[in-house]
C-alpha cells in the first residue's frame, strides 16, 4: 500500500514531497497559517486548504495504521495469521475493508454459531458445502450425540446452517462486492409514522420519499435522520428492489450463492444450501449492510455539513468591517424593551440605556428623544439593529428618527444577533463588561458586531453563530474541531492588532493559546500598549517557538517600526535592510512606494533562507502594509413597508443580506422575521453547481418573491429579477 504521504499527495494532486515536508512541520508544532504564510518555500507553496485537509486525512491515516498494528498482533496471537492474510490487512487501504478482514477473527459473545462449533459440527459444515451430492440427512447423522446438546438429525443441521450463516457473512471479500452493489442501487426509503402528518408537517417533503443512496445529498440525509429521530418518519433502506420467492433468489441472494459454490441444481444438498444462502443474507449480511450504509450516508452527510458550515462561518467571519466608529446597538424586544448600547470607535462602551417604544408600553416619543440624544452626544452615525423579535418594529422607530433628526445623519444596519445571548452570558462577558445586566452586553455585541464581525464573533462558539445546515445533528467534537480552523484561518488572514485585541481574539492567533493570550493584556494593561515586536518576548512564557509562529500576524500600529504593522515577519527584516541598501531609500519612503516596489525583481532577492514566493509577499507587503483582505463596507437596504410575510407579494423586488449558504440554495433576510430561499436553480441563468460560486454569508444581493407559503412560513425568492417563472424546489 502506498505512504501515508504519498496518499495524501495523490489526493490533494500535489508532489509528496510537498507533503512530507508540510507533515516534518506540523509534526514540529507548526499552524497551518504559519505554515501557508510563512514557509512557502518548504512547502512548494501548499495553501492553507491544502493544509487543512492534509491534517485531518493525516490524522486519520495514522489512526487507520494504529488499528492496523492492532488487527494483526490479535490475529497472530491467535496463531490464525497467514502470509496471505497479513498481505491482505497490510493492502487495507480503508477502515471497512481492514474491519471485513479482522471480522472472522474478533473475538465474539456466545452465539448460535459458537455453540455449534463448540459441538463438534464445523466439519459437518464444510461437507454440505463441499458435497451437496449426498443427502444432508445422511451427512448429519453421525453427528448427532445427545451428550453434546444434538439431540437428532435436524439439530445437526440447524447447528451447521448457523457456521454456514456465520461464514458466509464474514466473507471479506463478499462484503466488499456487496456493499458496493448496494451503494449503486440501493434507495433510501421513508415514510410518515401514521397519526404523525399534522405534528411532522415541516417534514412533508419526506412523508413518501424514495431516492438512490448514491444520489442522495446531504441536506436530505439529515433532513431524513432528523425526521426519524424525531418520530415522525420511518426510515428504511431498499438494497436491489427485489424479493426472494421460494425457487428464486435476489441478485444479492446470487452474489453469495456464487461466490460459495452454491448452485440451481437437482443435487440432494442444493435446497438446503440455497435456503442458507438466503437465510444468510436475510438474518446477517443485509443487516450488517444496512448498518454500513447508514453510517456511510451519515459520514458523508456530517462531512459535507461540516464543509458547508465552515464556508458560511469563514464568508461571516470576513464579512466587511464598518471600522472604528461609534455604534449605536440596539436589541430589540417587545415587553422587556429595546437595549441599547453606545459603543465607542475603540470598542469601547460608552452609555446605555432601556427604551420602551412598543406595545405594552408605547413609549415612542420618549424614545425617539432619548436615542437622539445618545447619538448626538457621542457623535453616532451608525445605528446596529439586532435581527431578533421587534426588529422591524425598532428598525421603523430608528427609520424615523433618521427622518426627525436628519442632522445627525444616521445610517441603520440589521444585523444578526445569532450567539449574542450565549456571549452575553458567558464568562468572558462578565469579565469584559462586569458592571453591565447581562441583557445589555447583548446591545453592546450587536454593535461591536457592525464595527467588526471577526473581532467579535470569536468570542462566542462557532456553533452558536448558526450560519449551518444541519449542524446540530453532526458530531460536536469533530464540527468544533473543523470550525477552530476556520476561525484560525480568518484571524490571522487580517491580522491583529496586539494593542487593542481581546484575549479571545489573541487566543486564535497562530502559536497562542489561552494562556498566553491572557498574559499579554495583562502585560499590556501593567506597562502600556506594545512598542515593537521584540516587546512580546517580555510577556510571561512567551517563548521563541510561539513568537516565531505569532509574530507575522500580529500588528503594532504607530510602533517604532511601520514593518511591525505589517505581514512581514521579523525573520524577514534584513532582507529588507538589503532592499533599502540598495535602492538608496529610507523605509518610509519605500513602503507604499509602488513605483520603486514594481521594477524590482523578485529574483534578484532570493537567497538560502528566502524562495522567490516569500520575497513576492515581502513585496506586496511593501506596498500596502496590513491591508486588509475583507470587502468595503456596504448596507442592505428593506423595503419600506415589508414588515412582515402577510406583507410580500409574489413578484416584489427586494434588497436583503445573505444569511446562511447550503447545497440547494441560500437563504436570504429581507426584513420579515423569516429568512426566504433562492433555491440553487433561481440564482442564475446558467447552471450552478455550487452556490457558493454566486453568494457568500453577509453579501448584500437583490431578490425577486416568487411565492409565499404562510402556512409552512416559507418565501420562496429568484435572485433572476424579471418576471420569467422560476419553478421553486423543496429543500
Amino acid at each position: 500500500m502506498p505512504s501515508i504521504d504519498r496518499r495524501i499527495a495523490e489526493e490533494l494532486s500535489v508532489r509528496e514531497a510537498q507533503i512530507t515536508a508540510a507533515i516534518t512541520l506540523l509534526d514540529a508544532g507548526a499552524t497551518v497559517p504559519f505554515i501557508a504564510r510563512y514557509r512557502k518555500e518548504v512547502t512548494g507553496g501548499l495553501s492553507d486548504v491544502h493544509l487543512r485537509h492534509l491534517q485531518e486525512r493525516l490524522l486519520a491515516l495514522r489512526e487507520l495504521e494504529e488499528r492496523r498494528v492492532v488487527v494483526l498482533k490479535s490475529i497472530r496471537e491467535q496463531e490464525k495469521l497467514t502470509p496471505a492474510l497479513e498481505q491482505a490487512i497490510q493492502g487495507a487501504e480503508t477502515r471497512t475493508r481492514l474491519e471485513d478482514l479482522y471480522l472472522p477473527y474478533r473475538p465474539k459473545r456466545s452465539s448460535k454459531a459458537t455453540v455449534a462449533r463448540e459441538a463438534g459440527l464445523e466439519p459437518l459444515a464444510t461437507r454440505l458445502l463441499q458435497h451437496p451430492a449426498q443427502l444432508p440427512e445422511l451427512s448429519a447423522a453421525p453427528f448427532v450425540d445427545a451428550r453434546k446438546g444434538i439431540d437428532d438429525v435436524p439439530a445437526a443441521l440447524e447447528g451447521a446452517r448457523h457456521i454456514l450463516i456465520d461464514h458466509m457473512g464474514e466473507a471479506a471479500d463478499l462484503l466488499g462486492q456487496l456493499r458496493e452493489a448496494a451503494w449503486r442501487q440501493g434507495k433510501l426509503l421513508a415514510k410518515v409514522i401514521p397519526g404523525q402528518e399534522q405534528e411532522g408537517a415541516k417534514f412533508a417533503d419526506y412523508f413518501d420519499f424514495a431516492q438512490p443512496v448514491a444520489t442522495l445529498p446531504a441536506h436530505r440525509i439529515l433532513a431524513v435522520w432528523r425526521g426519524h429521530k424525531a418520530g415522525v418518519l420511518r426510515r428504511s433502506l431498499d438494497l436491489e428492489g427485489e424479493e426472494s420467492s421460494a425457487s428464486t433468489l435476489t441478485t444479492n441472494e446470487n452474489r453469495i450463492a456464487s461466490h460459495f459454490g452454491v448452485r440451481h441444481s437437482s443435487k440432494p444438498g442444493d435446497l438446503w444450501l440455497l435456503e442458507t444462502v438466503r437465510l444468510a443474507w436475510r438474518k446477517k449480511i443485509r443487516p450488517h449492510l444496512e448498518t454500513d450504509l447508514i453510517n456511510r450516508l451519515t459520514e458523508q452527510a456530517h462531512q459535507e455539513a461540516i464543509r458547508v458550515f465552515a464556508a458560511n462561518l469563514r464568508d461571516l467571519l470576513l464579512a466587511a468591517p464598518a471600522g472604528g466608529v461609534p455604534v449605536l446597538g440596539l436589541d430589540p424586544g417587545l415587553r422587556t424593551g429595546v437595549k441599547v448600547a453606545v459603543v465607542e470607535g475603540t470598542g469601547k462602551v460608552a452609555g446605555t440605556a432601556v427604551i420602551h417604544p412598543h406595545a405594552p408600553h408605547n413609549r415612542w416619543q420618549e424614545s425617539l428623544e432619548r436615542l437622539a440624544a445618545l447619538a448626538r452626544t457621542f457623535q453616532v452615525r451608525l445605528v446596529s439593529i439586532g435581527n431578533g423579535t421587534a426588529s422591524r418594529e425598532t428598525a421603523r422607530l430608528v427609520g424615523e428618527l433618521q427622518q426627525k433628526y436628519p442632522e445627525l445623519g444616521l445610517v441603520s444596519v440589521v444585523v444578526s444577533e445569532a450567539g449574542a445571548s450565549v456571549y452575553s452570558a458567558s464568562a468572558y462577558a462578565s469579565e469584559e463588561l462586569p458592571d453591565l445586566d447581562v441583557s445589555l452586553r447583548g446591545a453592546v455585541s450587536i454593535a461591536r458586531r457592525l464595527q467588526d464581525p471577526l473581532a467579535e464573533l470569536v468570542k462566542i462558539d462557532p456553533q452558536a453563530i448558526g450560519v449551518g445546515q444541519y449542524q446540530h445533528d453532526v458530531e460536536a467534537k469533530r464540527l468544533a474541531s473543523s470550525l477552530d480552523g476556520v476561525v484560525e484561518d480568518a484571524v490571522n488572514a487580517v491580522g491583529v492588532d496586539v494593542n487593542t485585541a481581546s484575549a479571545p481574539l489573541l487566543e486564535r492567533v497562530s502559536g497562542l493559546n489561552r494562556t498566553l493570550a491572557r498574559n499579554m493584556v495583562a502585560y499590556r494593561e501593567a506597562h502600556g500598549p506594545f512598542h515593537n515586536r521584540k516587546e512580546i518576548n517580555r510577556v510571561a512564557r512567551f517563548g521563541p517557538k510561539a513568537f516565531e509562529q505569532a509574530a507575522g500576524f500580529l500588528r503594532i500600529r504607530q510602533g517604532d517600526t511601520p514593518l511591525d504593522g505589517s505581514a512581514v515577519h521579523p525573520e524577514a527584516y534584513p532582507l529588507v535592510e538589503k532592499i533599502l541598501d540598495r535602492t538608496g531609500l529610507t523605509l518610509t519612503q519605500l513602503i507604499g512606494n509602488r513605483d520603486v516596489l514594481s521594477r524590482l525583481r523578485p529574483a534578484e532577492w532570493v537567497d538560502p533562507r528566502f524562495g522567490e514566493p516569500t520575497v513576492r509577499d515581502i513585496l506586496a507587503e511593501l506596498e500596502k502594509p496590513g491591508r486588509d483582505p475583507r470587502p468595503e463596507f456596504r448596507t442592505a437596504t428593506f423595503r419600506e413597508g415589508v414588515e412582515s410575510l402577510s406583507d410580500l407579494q409574489p413578484g416584489m423586488l427586494l434588497e436583503g443580506t445573505v444569511t446562511n449558504v447550503t447545497n440547494f440554495g441560500a437563504f436570504i433576510d429581507v426584513g420579515v422575521h423569516q429568512d426566504g430561499l433562492v433555491h440553487i436553480s433561481a440564482m442564475a441563468r446558467r447552471f450552478v453547481k455550487n452556490p457558493h460560486e454566486l453568494v457568500k454569508a453577509g453579501m448584500v444581493v437583490r431578490v425577486r418573491v416568487v411565492e409565499v407559503d404562510s402556512v409552512r412560513r416559507r418565501i420562496a425568492l429568484s435572485m433572476i429579477l424579471d418576471e420569467q417563472s422560476v419553478q421553486s424546489c423543496p429543500g
